[in-house]
């Protein structure tokens, strides 16, 4: 093999590995046969083309491609970018919210109730029995939006305000509220299918073992700003090829309505 084929293989061997996607957008892809055989020397270009399988040729060969590919991989995933971010060691204590009051989850009991068989409270309810749930930028399903939310702004997580997910038309985007025990604010700034329908709110954490700390809980929480359901509706409107963010631009259209026509009366 000539001194330019191996930089040429490394290289072909790689190609359609995305950076764009977060290293997992594409695919790892060996080179032809044809493009193989004419990195090699003349002497061995018949007999390789007529090897049974070029690509089982290539991991015989060259074994460290396929190891190289997942280690890239794996740096991907399990690192979030920390940037903008003023990330604390919260230690247990401070991850343990206070216990609802008895009335709140009484109260609860008459709500209509989501597909978690969690109270759904009509629009404009402050104090809520919720359920919650955590995230992190490392998880497959954020792999490609890295610390960035819904509205391209990094995740927030310091002492005073961190980042929440939630269906914007249960909490529309700008909603901040304070789960009881804890002294700083949430903002739901992101969504997320799975929450789609659901009154459940989706913690961002900046690592995966904070997030399994947190796990899923019941919480109590009151809602001490409401965000923009004008502002949701047109960052919905530009998605709405996405099932779930055609879903919460649907219920923000009949919420507006109903809006709109308590207010005529």
């Amino acid at each position: 093999m000539d001194a330019g084929a191996l930089p040429a293989l490394f290289l072909g061997g790689f190609r359609g590995f995305s950076a764009l996607d977060g290293g997992l957008g594409g695919s790892f892809s060996l080179p032809s046969a044809d493009w193989l055989a004419n990195c090699l020397p003349r002497s061995v270009r018949f007999s390789f083309r007529a090897f049974p399988s070029p690509r089982l040729f290539v991991r015989m060969r060259f074994p460290f491609f396929p190891l190289i590919a997942a280690a890239v991989t794996a740096v991907m995933a399990t690192s979030c970018s920390t940037s903008s971010l003023t990330i604390i060691n919260p230690g247990r204590s401070s991850l343990d919210a206070a216990p609802p009051s008895p009335q709140l989850i009484a109260a609860a009991k008459s709500k209509p109730k989501d597909r978690h068989r969690m109270p759904v409270y009509a629009f404009g309810e402050r104090n809520r029995y919720v359920r919650t749930t955590a995230y992190t930028c490392s998880e497959a399903d954020h792999l490609q939006y890295g610390s960035a939310n819904a509205i391209g702004t990094t995740l927030k997580y310091n002492h005073r305000v961190r980042s929440a997910a939630a269906d914007w038309s249960f909490y529309p985007l700008g909603t901040v509220f304070k789960i009881k025990g804890h002294s700083q604010l949430y903002v739901v700034d992101d969504y997320g299918s799975a929450l789609t329908g659901t009154g459940t709110i989706d913690l961002y954490q900046p690592s995966r073992d904070l997030m399994n700390l947190w796990g899923r809980r019941n919480v109590e929480i009151v809602v001490l700003q409401w965000g923009s359901l004008d502002r949701s509706a047109d960052i919905l409107s530009k998605r709405t090829k996405f099932a779930h963010c055609r879903q919460m631009y649907a219920n923000i259209q009949r919420m507006r309505s109903a809006i709109a026509a308590t207010a005529m009366r």
